[in-house]
């Protein structure tokens, strides 16, 4: 049973309020997830805690979004979707509220992991709910807009974070995010139209999907581009700083650019994907590996750097959009299933990339991260490749 645009939306203008609604929890999701970076110090000292136990808070949301991601379909195989999104978004708005108020590092760390159930469940489902809102000439649009609001918050989630932190303290800074939450609440149960579970839909063990070959060079390929993506992208910063030697501002600039330049690759992705998925699936991992060897050999420069920093953003914020509609494609019958194992697969080499290419950055040096980056990088290209073979071969 295909899980593709239900004709029933088509009246509500293919339900783009709905679309936009999702959008802003992705916001609100993605700038609660990362706003620890830039308060570990004020919650150390808040909870009377290490800053190695603090940023534990970052690593404990990943690896609840992980569980959740491979099991969500399982739990909510009956329910409507509508509830499914609705539950998720008031369990990121508890996240909010028990973080906020916690007066211990246990009840913050509660609240952390809520917040990775509501990450792994909502972007597990969000390409299976996007196929039914919209129609299959829209869905990489509609991708790319859920893409724009990842790529805004994970630009000013940091910067926000620091700076509210400065003025109101670590927890009005997370505060902000409760209100934010509620109106994407509000909006969802205004827009969303009914979208109950499908008699007949195939088993939502994702585990299964791994006996397709196109699935497992799929994977591998997603695997190998975030896990090559988060080993140099993770270490920007220091890298600005010690190798650039851009003061504060000059740097935040740079990154307040990458990061928009992100949101325009998302809307300029979505006009090409319609005719050149695979191409650009594979250009686009070899393109970010040239630009990661080129900051190696231009890391001093100011200008050419800034220009890298462009094309990292304009690329890499792009990629999951392709990845998406290759799922939407590919795995249209198993869409909540493949989903679920595509989450599960970004958050463990976002976790990997970060890890390892944080080794290499401390015990070897810098280049010996980014050179990492590249051949992760040059490798997902490659699989692309053995995934365009394998569904060709398969159809």
């Amino acid at each position: 049973m295909s899980i593709t645009f239900e004709d029933g939306i088509e009246s509500q203008k293919a339900a783009w309020g709905a679309v936009f609604s999702m959008t802003l929890c992705v916001f609100v999701l993605i700038a609660s997830e990362f706003m620890p970076v830039s308060l570990l110090t004020p919650i150390a000292s808040g909870l009377s805690i290490s800053e190695g136990q603090a940023g534990q808070a970052i690593s404990i949301s990943g690896v609840f979004a992980v569980i959740t991601s491979l099991f969500i379909s399982t739990f909510a195989s009956r329910l409507d979707r509508r509830i499914v999104v609705l539950g998720l978004t008031a369990l990121l708005t508890l996240s909010g509220i028990i973080v906020t108020f916690a007066p211990t590092y246990p009840v913050l760390m509660i609240g952390r992991a809520i917040l990775g159930i509501s990450i792994g469940g909502f972007w597990s489902m969000s390409t299976a709910i996007v196929m039914r809102l919209v129609s299959e000439s829209q869905v990489p649009a509609a991708l790319a807009l859920l893409n724009a609001g990842n790529a805004i918050a994970a630009t000013i989630s940091a910067p926000a974070g620091s700076l509210l932190g400065a003025y109101i303290g670590w927890r009005g800074a997370f505060f902000l995010v409760v209100p934010v939450s509620l109106l994407a609440i509000l909006w969802q149960f205004i827009s969303l139209p009914s979208l109950p579970a499908r008699a007949g839909q195939a088993s939502p063990n994702v585990f299964r999907l791994l006996r397709r070959p196109p699935v497992i060079a799929g994977m591998m390929a997603i695997l190998l581009l975030f896990m090559g993506q988060f080993a140099l992208f993770t270490y920007l910063r220091p890298f600005l700083e010690q190798v650039t030697h851009l003061g504060i501002e000059t740097l935040s600039f740079s990154l307040l650019v990458m990061g928009f330049a992100g949101a325009g690759g998302t809307w300029m992705i979505g006009k090409l994907l319609m005719h050149r998925l695979f191409s650009i699936l594979v250009v686009i991992p070899l393109v970010m590996a040239g630009l990661a060897l080129f900051l190696i050999a231009f890391g001093d420069r100011e200008l050419p750097v800034f220009a890298a920093l462009v094309g990292w953003g304009l690329f890499g914020t792009a990629a999951p959009v392709g990845w998406g509609t290759w799922l939407s494609r590919y795995l249209a019958d198993d869409a909540e299933a493949g989903g679920g194992l595509q989450v599960a697969v970004i958050q463990l080499a976002i976790t990997a990339g970060a890890s390892i290419g944080g080794l290499l950055f401390d015990i070897v040096g810098w280049r010996s991260a980014f050179v990492l980056s590249a051949a992760l990088l040059a490798g997902s290209s490659l699989t692309s490749i053995v995934a365009w073979h394998t569904v060709r071969r398969a159809s």
